[in-house]
C-alpha cells in the first residue's frame, strides 16, 4: 500500500472577503495518488494566525470549518495541514478578511441625574474579540459631541464616567467602536442613542447690590446673593472680586456684605453657588464713583544742601476741605510728620528719604505718590595715595592709586589728573582707584584727584603726589686689578659697576668655592663700586662675581672672573736658595774629594 500527497489545497467560502454577520467555511482539500485502493484516515488541522482552530479526523479527501455567523476577529491567515499514514503535507496560506463590526450596546447607569454628578456609561461588542478602541460621545441639545476614547487592549467592552455640568439639560449618549484590521482602521457603526435628563440641585444665583447705581466713594454698598435649592444639606454661597472671596455662608439660602466704597471696589463681582459637584455663578459690574483724586505732593526742592530749608506742600485738584498729614515712608511703617498741607522744615542728610501725603475725606484716605528728597553733606578734602604704600613705581610696572573723601553724601565723581590731563572720572561712594600703565623714566607730572557730589561747595581738590620712579638695574660687571693673576701678599682692586638703576644700590661681592662666601657689602648713591683687598694669599684663589639690586627689588648678578693667587719674587728667591745651595755644596765637596785623591 503506497501512496504520496500531490497537494494540499485550502480556499475560503462564498469568498476570501466575506461581510461581518455572514456564514464562512474553510475548506481544507487533500490531493493523494495511492497503489491501489486502499482506506486511509485524514488528520485535518487548520490554522489561523498560526493558531489551531479546528481539526478532524476523516477517510475522505476534505474537511470543512464552518463559522455560521463571521465576526471581524476571523480576519486573518489560515493554512491547513494533512497527515496521513506517517507523512505530513501544508497548503499554502490564505488571507480572509470579514470586513464590518457588529453594532456595539450602549448602556446607562442612570437615566435622571442632578447637576454635578456624573453619568456612568458602557459600551459592549459582545461578539468581538479585543484589541478593539471605544469612542463615546455626550451631546447637548443643538451642540457639539463631547468625545471621551478609551484604548481596550484585553476586553471588548468599556466603561466611562462624564460629568454633568452646569446648563446640561436633556443629554444623548451614543458609542462606536473601532479595530485596526489590515493595516488600517474599521470603524462599526453607531451604538443606539440613549437619552438621561439633568434635574438642577439649586438655581443660578441673583447677585445684586444698594444703591444700585450712582455709587460714590464713601457710601455703603450692600451685595446680596441668593438662591432656590432642592435639598440645603452642603449648600455654599461664595462672594468673589478678582479672585478673592470676599465672604462666604453654608446651608444657607442667602448672603449678604457691605463694606464702605472706595475706587479701588470697581470691578465685577462673582456670586457662585456649591453642592458637591455642581456648581452656579452669577456676575455683576460695579461702578464707583470717585469722591477726590488722589493729592499731590510737591517739594520746593528734591536736591539741596544740608541745613538748607526745605518745604513740602500737600494739596487736592479742585477740592480743599480735607484733612491733610505728611509723613515719610520707612520700611518699619510711615513716620507721621505733621498733620497740615504744608510742612517747612531745616534738613540734615539724615532726612534723605521719600514723603507722601495722606487726604482724607467722608472716610475715605488717599495717599499721593512718593517724593523722593536727597540731601547732600559736601564732600571732604580727598587725599591720593598709591595703594601699595611708598610714592614710588618701578619702571615698567603699573601704578595703582586711590583717592578718598572721608565725608560727603554719596554719589561722589572722582577725577583723576596726571599733570593737567583728565586721566580717568569714575561715580562711586566713598573712594575710587585708578591705574596708570603708561610709566616713563622722566615723565615729571604730579598726580592730583579731585571729588564733587551734588552739594553746591563744587570740587575738593587733593594735594599733589609726585611719584619717584625707580629704574630697575640693568647689566651687572665685575673686574679686578690686577686681572686674572695676583701675586702673594699684594693688594687687588674690585669694581663692581651697573650701566642703569636708580641709586641707592646696593653692591655685593661673593667669592664661589665649594660655597658662595660674601665678601664685600655695601650701599651707594652711585653707579659702581670699589673694593680693595690689601693682601691676597693662595686661599683668595676662586671665582668672583658681584650682584647689585635696588627697590626694583630684582638682584642683577655679574659674569664671573677667576682669581689665581701666585708666589711673590722674594718667595721664589728664598726657595731658590734653599735648593741652590746644597746643590752649590755637594759640588764643591765632590771636586775637592777627586782633586785630593789625584794628588795622592
Amino acid at each position: 500500500e503506497v501512496f504520496t500527497f500531490n497537494k494540499v489545497e485550502i480556499e475560503v467560502q462564498p469568498s476570501f472577503k466575506v461581510k461581518n454577520g455572514n456564514p464562512m467555511s474553510v475548506v481544507c482539500h487533500a490531493d493523494i495518488s495511492k497503489s491501489t485502493d486502499f482506506q486511509l484516515k485524514h488528520n485535518f488541522t487548520i490554522f489561523k494566525d498560526g493558531k489551531v482552530v479546528f481539526t478532524t479526523v476523516s477517510d475522505k479527501g476534505d474537511a470543512r470549518y464552518e463559522i455560521p455567523v463571521a465576526r471581524s476577529s476571523d480576519t486573518g491567515v489560515y493554512e491547513c495541514t494533512v497527515e496521513a499514514g506517517g507523512k505530513t503535507k501544508s497548503s499554502n496560506s490564505l488571507r480572509v478578511w470579514v470586513k464590518g463590526m457588529t453594532k456595539p450596546i450602549l448602556t446607562v447607569e442612570k437615566k435622571e441625574v442632578l447637576e454635578g454628578e456624573v453619568v456612568k456609561l458602557r459600551c459592549e461588542l459582545p461578539e468581538e474579540e479585543p484589541p478593539l478602541y471605544f469612542y463615546f460621545w455626550k451631546t447637548k441639545m443643538n451642540s457639539t459631541p463631547k468625545e471621551k476614547d478609551v484604548f481596550e487592549p484585553y476586553r471588548n467592552f468599556s466603561v466611562v464616567e462624564f460629568a454633568v455640568e452646569e446648563g446640561d439639560n436633556i443629554l444623548q449618549f451614543d458609542c462606536f467602536v473601532k479595530r485596526y484590521v489590515q493595516s488600517e482602521f474599521e470603524s462599526s457603526e453607531h451604538s443606539n442613542k440613549t437619552l438621561v435628563t439633568v434635574r438642577e440641585p439649586f438655581i443660578k444665583p441673583s447677585l445684586s447690590v444698594k444703591p444700585s447705581s450712582n455709587i460714590t466713594e464713601g457710601d455703603r454698598i450692600q451685595f446680596e446673593c441668593s438662591t432656590v435649592v432642592a435639598r440645603m444639606r452642603d449648600i455654599e454661597i461664595i462672594l468673589q472680586k478678582n479672585k478673592t472671596i470676599l465672604s462666604s455662608v453654608r446651608d444657607e439660602k442667602i448672603l449678604k456684605y457691605s463694606a464702605v466704597a472706595t475706587l479701588e471696589d470697581s470691578g465685577e463681582y462673582l456670586c457662585k453657588v456649591e453642592q458637591g459637584k455642581a456648581s452656579k455663578t452669577t456676575k455683576l459690574n460695579v461702578d464707583v464713583s470717585e469722591l477726590f483724586p488722589k493729592p499731590i505732593l510737591a517739594a520746593s526742592m528734591n536736591k539741596l544742601d544740608e541745613n538748607k530749608e526745605l518745604t513740602l506742600s500737600c494739596s487736592i485738584s479742585g477740592f480743599r476741605k480735607a484733612n491733610f498729614s505728611i509723613l515719610r515712608k520707612n520700611s518699619n511703617g510711615d513716620v507721621w510728620l505733621k498733620n497740615s498741607r504744608n510742612l517747612t522744615m531745616r534738613v540734615n542728610v539724615n532726612d534723605t528719604g521719600s514723603y507722601i501725603c495722606k487726604a482724607e475725606v467722608k472716610g475715605i484716605v488717599k495717599e499721593s505718590k512718593p517724593v523722593r528728597i536727597n540731601v547732600y553733606a559736601p564732600v571732604s578734602k580727598p587725599t591720593l595715595s598709591v595703594v601699595s604704600g611708598l610714592p614710588e613705581v618701578v619702571l615698567g610696572k603699573p601704578l595703582r592709586l586711590i583717592c578718598r573723601s572721608a565725608t560727603g553724601t554719596p554719589p561722589i565723581t572722582f577725577t583723576f589728573y596726571k599733570g593737567n590731563e583728565v586721566k580717568k572720572t569714575v561715580i562711586n561712594d566713598t573712594y575710587a582707584m585708578f591705574l596708570d600703565e603708561n610709566i616713563r623714566q622722566n615723565d615729571k607730572r604730579g598726580y592730583k584727584c579731585g571729588a564733587k557730589n551734588n552739594h553746591s561747595s563744587g570740587v575738593k581738590t587733593s594735594n599733589i603726589l609726585n611719584i619717584t620712579v625707580i629704574v630697575p638695574i640693568r647689566n651687572a660687571s665685575l673686574g679686578s686689578v690686577p686681572y686674572g693673576v695676583v701675586e702673594d701678599g699684594s693688594e687687588t682692586a674690585f669694581l663692581c659697576s651697573v650701566s642703569e638703576g636708580s641709586w641707592p644700590i646696593l653692591f655685593r661681592i661673593f667669592r664661589k668655592t665649594d660655597h658662595e662666601v660674601l665678601l664685600f657689602e655695601k650701599s651707594e648713591n652711585a653707579d659702581r663700586v670699589m673694593w680693595r683687598k690689601e693682601a691676597m694669599n693662595r686661599q683668595d684663589t676662586g671665582t668672583y662675581y658681584c650682584m647689585a639690586s635696588n627697590r626694583a627689588n630684582v638682584d642683577v648678578k655679574s659674569h664671573p672672573i677667576t682669581i689665581s693667587v701666585i708666589l711673590a719674587s722674594w718667595q721664589k728667591g728664598i726657595i731658590a736658595a734653599f735648593v741652590l745651595i746644597p746643590i752649590a755644596g755637594a759640588v764643591i765637596f765632590a771636586l775637592w774629594w777627586f782633586l785630593w785623591k789625584k794628588k795622592k
